[in-house]
């Protein structure tokens, strides 16, 4: 391996349900079908050199999800950015690449932005809703995860809950009235996820979303002291940016 590069894409659209696993099979073809000339671990099952960070739930669409590939000769990062872009379906966009210049992309990942958008709930339903929550030193919620079913704390990893007034009907969504909430949740472990924060709601204020949620992550990095997040791949590029479309 002589070269690192790091990737940001998006999911949107119909592609937003694609699940984590189904994309990381369609990025190895499209990398085949690129010509990329992607490294390959050792030992008799050898694996390309692909590392994944905080992929989004399927069903989430987003605008900020990241990867990090190895390669056995150095390319340049634009033109691997529109080679693979073209290489994979409309809704699955690479929109920056650059090298790495160290470090791990995953420590970098400490918090997402979320958005998340609720037809037919009322804004200041919502609002008071999120007044309660934020006001609450804990929310109990449960989930199962692959270690069974777990009781978490869904208010503790939320660093900024709000609601957003827009004149428009987001995502050209039909119904009216939609409110929409505004997330910035710090990686922790078990992970708080946007469904969570929607139970937490549901728990202390009893918010129960007549239609399914649409969800979208906004953006994920490094946390800043104004509760903002700093794209994690600022630092390799040094204020250099790659084309995105």
């Amino acid at each position: 391996m002589v070269q690192r590069v790091r990737i940001r894409y998006a999911k949107r659209g119909p592609l937003r349900f694609t699940s984590h696993r189904d994309f990381a099979r369609a990025f190895e073809r499209a990398l085949r079908r690129a010509g990329v000339p992607i490294a390959f671990s050792q030992g008799f099952t050898p694996h390309p050199k692909i590392s994944y960070a905080s992929a989004a739930p399927t069903g989430v669409a987003s605008e900020a999800e990241y990867l990090e590939i190895g390669l056995r000769e150095q390319v340049d990062p634009a033109e691997l950015r529109a080679a693979l872009d073209a290489a994979l379906s409309p809704g699955l966009d690479v929109l920056d690449a650059v090298v790495a210049a160290g470090g791990s992309l995953a420590d970098r990942i400490e918090a997402s932005h979320w958005r998340i958008e609720l037809p037919e709930v009322d804004p200041a339903v919502l609002q008071r809703a999120v007044a309660t929550f934020a006001a609450a030193d804990e929310v109990l919620v449960e989930r199962m995860t692959k270690q069974g079913q777990r009781t978490f704390d869904a208010r503790a990893a939320v660093m900024r809950i709000d609601v957003i007034v827009s004149p428009e009907t987001p995502s050209e969504a039909p119904a009216v009235p939609c409110a929409i909430l505004e997330l910035v949740v710090r990686q922790v472990t078990p992970s708080v996820r946007p469904d969570d924060v929607l139970s937490g709601l549901r728990v202390v204020a009893d918010l129960e979303p007549p239609v399914s949620p649409r969800v979208i992550r906004l953006a994920q990095g490094t946390l800043t002291a104004q509760d903002a997040i700093a794209d994690p791949l600022d630092a390799d590029r040094g204020g250099a940016t790659i084309g995105e479309r």
